[in-house]
C-alpha cells in the first residue's frame, strides 16, 4: 500500500479558535472539513511544505519558528496510508483568506465535531481540545 504524506496545521487565533477549511467541489472528499496544509513536493521538508501550502490556500506567511508539532495521524484509507503530522501555530502574518475557492471557519475545539470531517482528521479533535 502506498504511504502518502501530508502536513495540517492547527492555525488558533487570538480568541483560541481554529482554522478549518472546506474541501472545494471537484476534489477528494469534496464538502468536508479539514485543516489547512497539503502534500510534500518531492524532497521538500514537512516545515517548508507547510509554510508553502499555508501561503497558498489562504495567503498568510508563517515562520518555521512559528510552528510546532502538536500530533499525527496515521489513517489507512481503501487505496492508500495518510500519515499526516499536524503543527500547531499561534502567530502568523496576514489575513486568512480563501484563495481557492473553498469555505473557511474559525471554531472552537469543542465545537470541531460539528463539522463532517475526513476519517483521518477527527482522531486529532481531542488533543485540540485538550490544549485548547
Amino acid at each position: 500500500m502506498k504511504l502518502v504524506l501530508v502536513v495540517a496545521c492547527a492555525l488558533v487565533d487570538a480568541d483560541g479558535r481554529v482554522l478549518i477549511a472546506q474541501r472545494p467541489e471537484g476534489k477528494t472528499l469534496a464538502g468536508l472539513w479539514e485543516f489547512p496544509g497539503g502534500k510534500l513536493d518531492p524532497g521538500e521538508r514537512p516545515e517548508a511544505a507547510l509554510i508553502r501550502e499555508l501561503h497558498e490556500e489562504i495567503g498568510i506567511t508563517v515562520k518555521e519558528a512559528c510552528l510546532a508539532p502538536l500530533t499525527f495521524a496515521s489513517h489507512a484509507y481503501e487505496d492508500f496510508h495518510l500519515l499526516m503530522p499536524l503543527y500547531i501555530c499561534r502567530r502568523w502574518e496576514g489575513l486568512a483568506v480563501a484563495r481557492e475557492g473553498q469555505q473557511l471557519a474559525w471554531v472552537r475545539a469543542n465545537k470541531l465535531r460539528d463539522y463532517p470531517m475526513p476519517a483521518a482528521d477527527i482522531p486529532l479533535i481531542p488533543h485540540l481540545i485538550d490544549l485548547l
